[in-house]
């Protein structure tokens, strides 16, 4: 688990594809962070796990669903991307939960400021509209910020100067495309509520139901 808040811009220094796979060696001051084998770096938002490193760069293993689903693919050599180790659990949860599996690609769609801060406007598939919500979290390349606005495919997030400083968003531009993670936990209150489709007999979660369960 991570918790959105970047701890080191690295670059890609090379994609060797494999088969349908890749492995991905990026440049970063984290190898001096005493990397362990097998840990979990989010790369860009997307949970990666170090097989090799050196004095200045470490390798990750690339799936062919997160070729396909991510960014990470199609990124140049030098490009900059956003790092995160793993959450400790002694750790400050500064940002919000964020497992590292991207839901899907977005694209900018608007960039302009706004007072003190940067709004950025993304499209999203429509399947992924549903668990974003206006004051919610999203994970966007890995950075956890706040939804600010939700309208058809559209969602918007304001960036302070910080976080904009000290992230890859400092160089996302119109037309550009980032990764998204939406909150985890909305996934899994859908997942428990029942179904409207489903002919089974479940109980429905209203106020009678809470109370009856101690949770009112």
């Amino acid at each position: 688990m991570f918790t959105g808040l970047i701890q080191s811009i690295g670059q890609i220094y090379s994609l060797k594809r494999v088969g349908h796979s890749a492995q991905l060696r990026i440049a970063s001051q984290l190898v001096h962070d005493d990397l362990q084998l097998g840990e979990s770096i989010a790369v860009n938002g997307a949970c990666l796990t170090v097989v090799a490193w050196d004095t200045h760069s470490f390798t990750v293993d690339v799936s062919p669903e997160t070729l396909q689903n991510t960014t990470l693919g199609q990124l140049p050599i030098n490009h900059p991307v956003n790092l995160e180790r793993a959450l400790r659990l002694s750790d400050r949860l500064g940002g919000h939960l964020v497992s590292g599996h991207i839901d899907c690609i977005a694209k900018v769609r608007r960039r302009y400021e706004d007072h003190n801060a940067i709004r950025f406007d993304f499209t999203v598939p429509q399947e992924v509209m549903r668990y974003l919500v206006t004051k919610g979290s999203v994970a966007i390349d890995g950075i956890s910020l706040t939804v600010n606005q939700v309208e058809h495919e559209m969602f918007s997030v304001a960036v302070i100067p910080h976080s904009l400083k000290m992230t890859t968003l400092k160089d996302c531009r119109e037309g550009g495309q980032v990764n998204i993670e939406t909150d985890l936990i909305g996934r899994y209150v859908e997942r428990l509520l029942p179904d409207q489709n489903d002919s089974c007999d479940k109980q429905n979660v209203d106020l009678d139901f809470l109370a009856k369960n101690g949770f009112l």
